[in-house]
């Protein structure tokens, strides 16, 4: 039997209030994966030698330095491990169930001693609150297999649609990439000038990391699947600096709405997710809202944009 590929399941549906819970832990276990990458790797730009990446099972760090060669570590939402996998064959895993943010995280570092890697971190969370040291959570400890891959599934779908987006642009442009501090996929494009300094803000973030994150002007784009004080999956796009008229442009699709609270323009993942053509309705919340920035920012789009589509086959 075939089975029924609508674009209603393929785009999942992702309701905040039925696996936050999950979301909250897992949120928690990628920091402490997160951290790892972070102190192996030298400082790149924009903190972008932090992130972890979509995969075709889950969420991996990609390649990571240490003494003996590389090593990796996956996140796989189809069947539910953590892998841990060295260059000199080292090979280790974690199961993934409901368990709290202590017993995860002490099993890990048992895992990765056990393949002769020795890592460290600063074992606190960013960018939440309350920050409670990872050793010490017990509070966090749920794990929904279904809402895990479901939530996994809808990122591949997003990945998708913004690496195909990052293609047209032929200025500074980031990876398509995941931050884990903030548990949202981003991609930003840069116009090539210098910006203000930044004023910091965000909880347990070191003003002179913003500063850096923030040096230059940029248009960012992601997807956020919501807290408890805005429950609801959604897409943004802001830029820094912000334009006194940046939120007064049009932009589509009309469901999209301008926050004048957080400072960027906001689209429901429900409406991506619900309508005929989920693809080209999110592509076009990433286009305008750009143009958006670019325009009032006065960016030099001739030289910074490309179409590159004579070359796809």
């Amino acid at each position: 039997m075939v089975a029924d590929k609508t674009n209603k399941q393929q785009w999942p549906e992702l309701a905040f209030d039925n696996w936050k819970d999950t979301l909250a832990t897992v949120h928690l276990w990628t920091q402490i994966v997160g951290k790892i990458r972070l102190r192996q790797m030298p400082w790149l730009n924009h903190s972008w030698h932090v992130t972890l990446y979509v995969s075709a099972s889950g969420l991996t760090t990609g390649s990571i330095p240490h003494e003996g060669g590389l090593f990796q570590i996956d996140f796989d939402f189809i069947h539910h491990v953590l892998h841990i996998i060295t260059s000199n064959g080292g090979v280790a895993r974690v199961e993934l169930y409901p368990r709290s943010v202590a017993n995860f995280y002490r099993e890990l570092f048992e895992k990765l001693d056990s393949v002769q890697i020795d890592a460290y971190i600063y074992a606190s969370p960013n960018e939440v609150e309350p920050a409670i040291p990872f050793e010490r959570d017990e509070t966090h400890q749920s794990y929904n297999a279904e809402s895990m891959r479901n939530f996994w599934q809808a990122l591949v779908n997003i990945h998708n649609v913004f690496t195909k987006f990052r293609a047209s642009f032929t200025g500074k442009v980031s990876p398509v990439h995941f931050f884990w501090g903030g548990f949202d996929l981003a991609v930003t494009r840069f116009s090539g000038r210098t910006a203000p300094l930044h004023p910091g803000g965000a909880p347990n973030i070191p003003v002179s990391v913003m500063q850096e994150a923030y040096s230059h002007e940029v248009s960012s784009c992601g997807f956020w699947p919501g807290n408890e004080q805005f429950p609801h999956p959604a897409f943004y796009s802001y830029c820094y600096p912000a334009p006194a008229n940046f939120g007064e442009q049009p932009v589509k699709p009309n469901e999209a709405f301008f926050s004048a609270e957080l400072g960027e323009f906001l689209l429901l993942y429900e409406v991506v997710q619900r309508s005929d053509n989920p693809e080209d309705v999110l592509m076009q919340f990433l286009q305008t809202t750009y143009e958006a920035a670019a325009n009032t920012g006065q960016w030099n789009r001739d030289a910074l944009e490309c179409d590159f589509s004579r070359f796809e086959k």
